[in-house]
């Protein structure tokens, strides 16, 4: 399930039902319906990640990260991907429809993209992680999209506020999937998994991860100034609370130490969605 990394769904949801919260539209049902919605593609992408790139040859026993199951023959393949599809109709397929009941044929469009996504993201060579589509995927399904769409699941209305808002927590999200990119570079490389990491290089991917959580907390600061909501800028924060981690990046770390880093990312992602939903409405 990779639970240090789930922090990338909860946060941009926060985020959401605060703003529609500040606007007097929240809505428990919808709210709850997102949260679960979210989880349940991630941790359903998860799933396959596990079952694709084991065969495809990407997790191998020279793997820096965290065991993979299916890789390690911790659970068979077929186990793996039984277990995504039962994610999917068990949590993501009710919530779907609930907010489908809510709010419409958008949010069942929005649904159907997430679960082909989820199985698109590691599915074959030429899905997004192999073709280096995942920093932009991430910063798009766990920033713009997924604020915007608690709001809208909520508030049954199209805002650019939460959008323009979700852009710090993608970047975030975008920091995640650089720093774990840059951790698998070597093995990627091996198996032409084409990450960005791979086909830039590892100097290419510090200063994405850097950039990204720089960017993420002045985003914080221009919302604050853009909203007149102040207290929000206190996001930033958690992108200064992770400078320990940019600085051992940047010097160079590699391989397993990584492993600390990306949650320290989880945890600032977590962190500066708390910090913004707490702040939207001072």
């Amino acid at each position: 399930m990779r639970p240090r990394t789930l922090s990338a769904s909860v946060a941009p949801v926060a985020m959401g039902t605060s703003i529609a919260y500040g606007e007097g539209l929240f809505h428990a049902g919808g709210a709850v319906a997102t949260l679960l919605g979210a989880l349940g593609i991630q941790i359903a992408c998860n799933f396959a990640n596990d079952f694709f790139d084991a065969r495809q040859g990407a997790d191998t026993a020279e793997r820096m990260g965290p065991v993979r199951a299916v890789a390690a023959g911790l659970v068979s393949a077929r186990a793996m991907l039984c277990a995504t599809i039962i994610v999917i109709i068990i949590v993501v397929l009710p919530c779907v429809l609930y907010l489908v009941y809510r709010g419409g044929w958008p949010f069942a469009l929005l649904g159907t993209v997430s679960v082909i996504l989820a199985f698109a993201y590691t599915g074959s060579r030429w899905s997004l992680a192999y073709l280096g589509l995942g920093d932009v995927f991430a910063f798009l399904f766990f920033g713009p999209i997924a604020v915007a769409g608690t709001y809208a699941a909520q508030a049954i209305a199209w805002s650019w506020t939460p959008a323009i808002a979700g852009c710090g927590v993608g970047l975030l999200a975008c920091a995640l999937i650089s720093v774990n990119n840059l951790r698998d570079e070597p093995t990627d490389r091996l198996a032409n998994k084409r990450t960005l990491a791979v086909r830039f290089g590892p100097a290419w991917a510090r200063m994405e991860f850097i950039t990204c959580i720089f960017a993420a907390g002045l985003t914080a600061i221009a919302i604050a100034a853009w909203s007149s909501r102040w207290w929000c800028a206190t996001a930033a924060i958690a992108s200064c609370a992770i400078l320990p981690s940019m600085l051992r990046v940047i010097r160079g770390e590699s391989g397993r130490p990584l492993n600390r880093e990306l949650a320290a990312t989880g945890q600032a992602t977590l962190g500066y969605g708390i910090l913004f939903s707490i702040g939207w409405n001072l």
